[in-house]
C-alpha cells in the first residue's frame, strides 16, 4: 500500500492538494490511498474522487506522538505531531509504515504531502 498523507490550511484548494501530491509523488510508487486527519478529511474529497482513490481518515489521537522527521511548530501545536502529512501517511499505512517522501509543501505554501508506504489494507 502506497498512502499519500496531507496536512493543510483552511482555504486550501484542490489544486493546492494536487500540486502538494505532485511534488511528494517524484519517484514513487503510484499512490493507493490518501489521507487525512478526520477533522479536515472532507476539504480532500474531492482530489480522492478524480483520482478514484479512497480516503483514511485519521483521528488526532492517531496522530498525536508519531515519530515525524520534519517538525514544524504549527503542526505541534495544532495537532502534537511534527508533520501532519507525514503521520497520516504513516498512520495510514500501518504498523511498521516508512516514508518514502517526507512531507512536500505546495507552491502556494497551503497543502503538504507525504508518502508513506506499509502493508495496512
Amino acid at each position: 500500500m502506497i498512502v499519500a498523507g496531507f496536512g493543510f490550511r483552511d482555504g486550501a484548494t484542490v489544486a493546492s492538494f494536487a500540486a502538494a501530491l505532485a511534488g511528494a509523488q517524484g519517484g514513487c510508487p503510484p499512490v493507493t490511498l490518501l489521507a487525512a486527519p478526520d477533522d479536515k478529511a472532507a476539504a480532500l474529497r474531492p482530489l480522492a474522487v478524480s483520482l478514484n482513490l479512497d480516503l483514511a481518515t485519521i483521528s488526532r489521537d492517531r496522530l498525536r506522538g508519531l515519530d515525524t522527521p520534519t517538525v514544524s511548530p504549527a503542526s505541534l501545536k495544532a495537532y502534537g505531531v511534527g508533520s501532519v502529512a507525514e503521520a497520516a501517511a504513516l498512520a495510514a499505512a500501518g504498523p511498521g509504515a516508512i516514508l518514502l517522501c517526507a512531507r512536500f509543501i505546495s507552491p502556494d505554501r497551503m497543502a503538504t504531502c507525504a508518502i508513506a508506504t506499509g502493508t495496512a489494507t
